[in-house]
């Protein structure tokens, strides 16, 4: 394969910052996936280059008071008791206007749904990070990108950065038409959506299925592999792709971005 230095991805650090935002404004994309749109002057010098990068968000119910950790010569030092924090996907920014855009998974329970669930303009919400950024380049010739509603912000994201000339296919779980979206993409894009029909979340055949289908129309030499979903299903998801195709495991990224049964889950999944 040609210029194989040209397909590396790369880790990079960021400076460490906390942030204190305002809600601007609110849209319900779909039953289960609201955007919220934060602005301040404190988003100033706000970076995000890698599509599946994550900030920590630290929702307090309105009218309760928002402390933020400080950052110490170690990292970050917290008040007791200690915020509660989730990860969560930069869905785009906008440096002139200083406005983030996050997309959450409602429905579900847990803090930060319960804050997303009611946030108004003019709410406020803390913020950290991202402290890294995991580079991949968009010079594959080919992507497979695997998720359910938690990922759609990254796959989204990463569609839109996908040069003309590249091939993607995305497999995304919802739980039924109302979930799909518009995903643009100058990259010859298949979007591939797969309906739970009333079935819960986290079980993942139908998902893991359509993955290993898709798997099976991927030239394994100039490919890049990105999973994202309950962790359980991703962990087995992985050597079901490996054994489906002849995947350089190392052109491939699998994460449990929730746990079925826990709380502030994020997995990184590797051998």
């Amino acid at each position: 394969m040609k210029d194989a230095q040209l397909r590396q991805p790369r880790r990079v650090r960021h400076e460490l910052k906390f942030r204190r935002a305002r809600v601007a404004g609110v849209q319900q994309l779909t039953p289960v996936l609201k955007r919220i749109v934060l602005e301040g002057d404190e988003l100033e010098g706000f970076f995000s280059p890698g599509f599946d990068d994550h900030v920590k968000i630290f929702p307090v119910p309105r009218g309760q008071l928002l402390q933020l950790p400080s950052v110490g010569p170690d990292g970050p030092v917290f008040a007791e008791p200690r915020p509660v924090a989730r990860d969560y996907t930069p869905r785009a920014f906008d440096a002139d206007k200083r406005q983030l855009t996050i997309d959450f998974a409602v429905g579900h329970g847990g803090p930060a749904t319960a804050w997303a669930e009611a946030a108004e303009v003019g709410d406020e919400l803390g913020l950290g990070g991202p402290r890294g950024s995991f580079l991949v380049p968009t010079s594959f010739a080919q992507h497979l990108l695997v998720g359910d509603e938690a990922a759609i912000p990254a796959i989204s994201r990463r569609l839109e950065e996908l040069p003309a000339g590249s091939r993607a296919i995305a497999c995304i779980e919802v739980a039924d038409p109302d979930g799909e979206l518009d995903m643009p993409s100058e990259a010859d894009a298949e979007i591939i959506w797969v309906h739970r029909h009333g079935g819960p979340r986290g079980r993942g055949e139908a998902l893991t299925a359509a993955a290993i289908e898709a798997a099976s129309r991927i030239d394994p030499a100039d490919a890049y592999i990105w999973v994202a979903c309950e962790s359980s299903v991703a962990r087995a998801m992985r050597p079901a792709l490996l054994a489906a195709r002849r995947f350089n495991p190392k052109w491939m990224k699998v994460a449990g971005y929730w746990r079925l049964g826990h709380a502030g889950s994020h997995d990184v999944i590797e051998d």
